[in-house]
């Protein structure tokens, strides 16, 4: 049914959202495309299986995850990317990139490349019936989480002074130094903030799949495609560009096979960037020359 299909894709593109956004943030305050944004939410989710397989519940392995994640994207940041971050920005790249290699390897080596199904924290329960839609409760929970993240960081970015901050340093590290914001910090917030949006979205997923060191490819290929179609500097963008892309995914992979959904958003994607190249909520850069 068409509505079930547009509900599960907005699940899905929620998820796609989060991890674009996490990309954003990275992408406004250093103007480089964080590779490793998905080998990092792996080894979390590594990690959230390992602790649940020593007994915690989902939920509080969940809550413990997110701390680590945050450690994590602080840690890069600190000790890796601000040693680079005055160079050219090739050299970003590059670390990127070899961030993602050290996180696939290690993760092969520490957990190795069997994949292990995850945990979900609904067991059991018939899917609901919401008028003539069919929906799997864990979906709702998709959602919730998913909308609840996306208000807490609306009201984070507008109405708190730290928020305001890291939006400022996004804008303009010069100035921001110059108006007293520690841009030092307010970076090292936006990393660990970053790398716990990665670490949900990696979680949330994860009992739909399987867990292995090469688990987020796909979810990192689709969060580039929303961050693209939404405009790399764009908050509003990445989120709105990821309910896009999961929907028009999930609808292709219904009507036209599932060997076809992910070409389909593709082209979608194309065709948006050819018309407006800065994505649909992204702002095109003046170059003096």
């Amino acid at each position: 049914m068409l509505l079930e299909q547009v509900v599960s894709g907005l699940a899905s593109g929620s998820l796609y959202g989060l991890f674009a956004l996490a990309l954003v943030m990275i992408y406004r305050g250093t103007d480089v495309v964080n590779f490793a944004q998905g080998e990092m939410a792996m080894i979390t989710v590594f990690v959230a299986l390992t602790l649940m397989k020593a007994g915690l519940s989902f939920w509080a392995a969940f809550g413990c995850t997110l701390v680590f994640a945050a450690l994590l994207g602080a840690v890069a940041e600190r000790f890796i990317i601000r040693y680079v971050s005055q160079g050219a920005v090739l050299n970003l790249v590059i670390v990127t990139v070899g961030m993602f290699t050290v996180c696939n390897s290690l993760a092969g080596w520490i957990w190795g490349y069997i994949p292990e199904p995850f945990p979900t924290p609904l067991e059991g329960g018939a899917p609901l019936r919401l008028g003539g839609i069919v929906v799997t409760r864990y979906t709702l929970v998709i959602l919730a989480v998913a909308v609840t993240i996306m208000v807490l960081l609306y009201t984070f970015f507008t109405f708190t002074t730290v928020g305001i901050a890291m939006r400022a340093v996004a804008q303009n590290r010069t100035a921001s130094r110059l108006m007293g914001i520690p841009v030092n910090r307010m970076l090292l917030l936006s990393w660990a903030l970053s790398s716990v949006l990665g670490a949900v979205a990696g979680v949330l997923v994860a009992p739909l799949t399987y867990v292995d060191p090469n688990a987020m490819s796909g979810l990192l290929v689709y969060a580039f495609a929303s961050a693209v179609l939404g405009g790399l500097d764009s908050p509003v963008g990445a989120v709105i560009g990821g309910l896009l892309v999961g929907v028009v995914e999930n609808l292709a992979g219904a009507y036209l096979g599932s060997e076809l959904k992910l070409s389909f958003a593709f082209a979608l994607i194309v065709g948006v960037l050819v018309i407006r190249p800065a994505g649909l909520f992204g702002h095109a850069r003046l170059k003096k020359v």
